[in-house]
């Protein structure tokens, strides 16, 4: 059913439709306005040109081809999804290269490059995923068919802004630097997927296993990161930016494992895990308080307390009343989150512990400490109060 949101194009269809019409330019002198390319999926989209710039080869005096340049500038523009590079101009400049080389990647400015293993580019590589290279090529093979060229060029994408840009997302983390990514599998942008974000989830894991790391955290939140990071003294590529999708990350680990798993997050959102949700977003789960009153009821809370458990508005409060108790409600709740989690792996060789924070980053809750011997046991046991 259509959600009556916007679609976008990825920033690798903008890369590919400015390299469409800068190989066009470079080979006949002039550019197409709009340029039309096709998609992986079949769609053909075409994109205006914000910018367009053609030089001719030194000692041609500018008669025409040949051209030793030519460079175009595309507006991203992602429709109705909130994406960082929403309205960012990005640049293809195309030249000529060596005779049988093929098509020749490189960054420009605002584009990051590769500086850490576990990526799918090698190490020293223009940050230009698999797909939207595959894309360029065959745009640059069809137009040196149609125009005569060889299909021997240097392509520079380039980014306005990229650096700056690039500091709101993963990149850093995941050690590409100086600049944005140019990604998409697809070329299209579906409001809200959060594609992009789980994405980044499993390269981080990619990244860490490369690293050698034995020991990854998954996190709601900045805050919830610090307190492991502190906790556990992990360095910043073995820290996961979970957000909401707990599922994300346990899905891949199933098939990419780490031995050792901290998820940390606050209670609201652990006991949406808790209670089996994989997706902790507000719009898409909710705190079930009769699930909270039932592990009270479980551990041996009173019946008064059990009822008021019941009826508080939110996690945080229903813990506050536990705490009042002196009953562990956060150890309960990263019990049974560590129970998801560990169904979710299916045996996967991943040992799994959950830490619990309030608002102020304090532990409020946790289960399965780290044995010596790297097992994970949990913490709480049943009381009655």
């Amino acid at each position: 059913m259509s959600t009556g949101l916007r679609h976008g194009w990825t920033t690798g269809a903008c890369a590919t439709a400015a390299t469409t019409a800068a190989y066009t330019a470079l080979l006949t002198g002039s550019f197409p306005d709009p340029v039309e390319i096709l998609l992986p999926r079949g769609q053909r989209p075409s994109f205006a040109l914000a910018a367009e710039e053609l030089t001719p080869l030194s000692g041609t005096a500018g008669e025409g081809p040949p051209f030793g340049t030519a460079r175009v500038g595309v507006v991203k523009d992602a429709g109705d999804d909130p994406d960082v590079t929403h309205g960012a101009l990005i640049f293809a400049t195309v030249r000529h290269g060596e005779r049988g080389t093929g098509v020749t990647f490189r960054a420009g400015p605002g584009v990051g490059t590769v500086t850490k293993p576990g990526l799918p580019l090698p190490v020293g590589e223009p940050a230009i995923n698999p797909v939207p290279r595959q894309m360029m090529r065959e745009h640059v093979e069809r137009i040196a068919e149609r125009c005569g060229g060889s299909g021997d060029v240097i392509v520079e994408i380039a980014v306005q802004n990229g650096e700056e840009l690039a500091r709101r997302t993963w990149n850093p983390r995941l050690g590409i630097l100086g600049g944005l990514s140019i990604l998409g599998t697809t070329g299209v942008v579906v409001p809200y997927s959060c594609s992009a974000w789980i994405d980044s989830i499993r390269r981080g894991i990619d990244v860490a296993r490369a690293a050698g790391h034995r020991h990854v955290a998954a996190c709601t939140g900045s805050t919830s990161e610090r307190t492991v990071a502190g906790l556990y003294g992990l360095p910043d590529d073995a820290l996961l930016d979970m957000g909401d999708f707990a599922g994300a990350v346990l899905k891949y680990l199933r098939r990419h494992p780490v031995p050792h798993l901290t998820v940390a997050g606050g209670i609201g959102k652990l006991s949406k895990l808790a209670d089996g949700h994989l997706d902790l977003h507000s719009g898409r789960s909710q705190v079930s308080t009769e699930a909270l009153s039932a592990l009270v009821r479980e551990a041996g809370g009173t019946d008064e307390l059990t009822e008021r458990v019941r009826h508080a508005n939110t996690a945080l409060q229903a813990l506050q009343m536990c705490q009042e108790a002196g009953l562990p409600l956060g150890d309960l709740v990263a019990e049974r989150a560590r129970i998801t989690a560990a169904g979710v792996l299916r045996g996967a060789p991943v040992e799994v512990d959950v830490v619990v924070i309030d608002r102020a980053g304090t532990i409020v809750g946790r289960a399965g400490t780290v044995g010596e011997s790297g097992t994970v046991r949990p913490r709480w046991h049943r009381r009655r109060v």
